[in-house]
């Protein structure tokens, strides 16, 4: 365990990571700064939450010439959450040197931040469609930059931003330091690094720490009109502090949130079709636990990166095993412990399998809880609530009041009305959720096959006592209420997708990922594939950058 003290960072640089509360290194950070601090170029390879904002934040800082009102690092994002988090987190390093940050990204005004541009700004932090926009009009200028970041290189390349990489890396200086980080490494990425650094040094945190072994992993087989409610009791059942609810279109999203607030949990939605300013007071809502529930597409939540969530739900599977742990990542943080469940429908087994295979980790399976044992859960919160309260000192006119109503009621009555008043009792109100298309079948993999109910464990409960035990034959509950389905299955959006016309430069060639997503099931026959948009098979890059 390595302490910044160690790494020879300023005094200065020091005194804002200590007011930021960071004393311990993370292994990417131990290996990042003092390699950077020499002016090494380094690829960094490492998820989402171990700490690379920190990693190569503190040596841009570091060189920082706080005189010079030129544009002096670059850093290079994949979307605008994850630029303006990134910006943030600078401005924290930098505070005490007065270092001057700004962020650039799609959606904003781009007058004022042309104006802002004018005011010398030392770190610009951006998404790569606003940056090359600024470049071809002359507003930003790149011949003073000494450090360049790509962040999440990766994600960037999912995107289809690597033509604008390349564009942008060829209007900075030859003579740079470039500090690349990625989950992942495909060939595209390192073309980029053979092409624009210098003998760079490989950091990559230990394969073990890649993994997702500090969150259990759980599956819950149902069809598709039986989720939410599932959803709705397992909810009951673990009282999440903080939660994350993926869904696969903008339309589930906006269902998803509408339907869990008319049911009583507070939660908020994001996706790409709301305004800059609505995602990030959600965001920041959910950050200061105003929202209890957060309900997202991919898209919304790459990068983000919230301490203290407790669940991730999977209301929807994922497609692909990288969407999965991009997923369930947003839990299970600084080595804290965190659950993620996952719906799969029975069409949708073989996208279960294919997750872990890849994962190298066997959910368990999980059997929904009852209504009863959803209401089992809410009164073990309503009794820690109550046990919590009572650690509290209590007020002196209070304790009048208690022994004034003790000596009129018995005790157990009283206490058992305290936990009914504190008990949130399952709801059954009626949503709509719209039934989504399934995810093309897999073949080979795919089907009921026997994998939902041969496996040994089901836990994860508070209120039931559950040992093992097979799940029940489709995933259903015994006192299942089904979820109104009143909208027809097309016309969903995904996101990513949008009404408007997509320009060149929102557009990437499609992957075999992107075919394999444009498969749909039609009629009564097989599976056909058919290209979206006629010719090309493009589709716009759903940053909305």
């Amino acid at each position: 365990m390595t302490n910044f003290s160690e790494l020879n960072i300023s005094e200065t640089t020091m005194k804002s990571l200590e007011k930021m509360g960071f004393e311990t290194a993370t292994p990417i950070q131990a290996g990042t700064i003092p390699l950077a601090l020499e002016g090494k170029d380094i690829i960094g390879q490492a998820q989402t939450g171990t700490g690379k904002t920190v990693a190569f934040g503190v040596p841009l800082v570091e060189k920082i010439d706080t005189k010079n009102q030129s544009v002096q690092a670059l850093v290079i994002a994949p979307t605008r959450e994850l630029a303006i988090q990134c910006s943030e987190e600078i401005q924290k390093i930098g505070y005490n040197k007065r270092a001057r940050v700004l962020t650039v990204y799609g959606g904003q005004d781009i007058s004022r931040q042309i104006r802002a541009l004018k005011n010398g700004p030392q770190v610009i932090v951006g998404t790569p469609g606003r940056i090359l926009d600024h470049i071809k009009r002359r507003t930003l200028k790149l011949e003073n930059v000494q450090t360049l970041v790509l962040d999440e290189a990766d994600e960037m390349l999912n995107m289809g931003f690597i033509e604008d990489i390349n564009t942008i890396l060829e209007n900075v200086p030859d003579e740079r330091q470039t500090l690349l980080f990625s989950a992942t490494m495909p060939p595209a990425i390192r073309k980029i690094a053979d092409k624009f650094m210098h003998n760079p040094e490989s950091v990559s945190i230990k394969a073990k720490a890649l993994t997702v072994d500090n969150i259990e992993q759980f599956f819950v087989k149902a069809q598709e009109r039986e989720k939410f409610d599932i959803l709705d009791r397992l909810l009951n059942v673990h009282a999440p502090e903080l939660a994350i609810v993926f869904g696969r279109t903008k339309r589930r999203v906006d269902e998803l949130s509408q339907a869990l607030t008319v049911r009583g949990y507070n939660a908020e939605g994001i996706h790409g079709d709301l305004s800059q300013a609505k995602r990030l007071s959600v965001l920041r809502q959910f950050k200061e636990n105003k929202i209890d529930i957060l309900i997202a597409t991919d898209v919304a939540a790459r990068g983000l990166d919230i301490s203290g969530v407790t669940h991730v739900y999977n209301f929807d599977i994922p497609q692909d095993p990288e969407s999965y742990v991009h997923r369930i990542g947003r839990t299970g943080r600084a080595g804290r412990k965190g659950k993620a469940i996952t719906f799969v429908t029975p069409r949708e087994m073989g996208y279960l399998r294919i997750v872990e295979e890849t994962t190298k980790k066997r959910m368990t399976p999980l059997e929904p809880p009852t209504a009863s044992e959803a209401l089992v859960g809410q009164q073990q919160v309503a009794v820690e609530q109550l046990e919590a309260l009572v650690a509290k000192t209590t007020p002196s006119e209070y304790r009048v009041m208690a022994e004034e109503l003790l000596s009129k009621l018995d005790a157990v009555d009283l206490v058992a009305a305290a936990l009914k008043t504190l008990t949130k009792e399952p709801d059954d109100s009626p949503v709509k959720i719209s039934e989504e298309r399934p995810l093309p079948s897999r073949g080979g993999h795919g089907g009921g096959g026997g994998r939902g109910g041969n496996r040994s464990g089901g836990g994860g409960y508070r209120g039931g006592n559950r040992s093992g035990g097979a799940s029940r034959s489709g995933g259903g509950s015994r006192d299942r209420r089904p979820s109104t389905s009143g909208a027809s299955r097309g016309g969903e959006r995904r996101e990513g997708s949008s009404d408007r016309r997509p320009s060149s430069s929102d557009r990437r060639p499609a992957s075999s990922s992107d075919r394999s997503s444009s498969q749909r099931r039609e009629g009564g026959g097989g599976d056909r594939r058919r290209r979206e948009g006629g010719g090309g098979e493009r589709r716009r890059r759903s940053s909305e950058d």
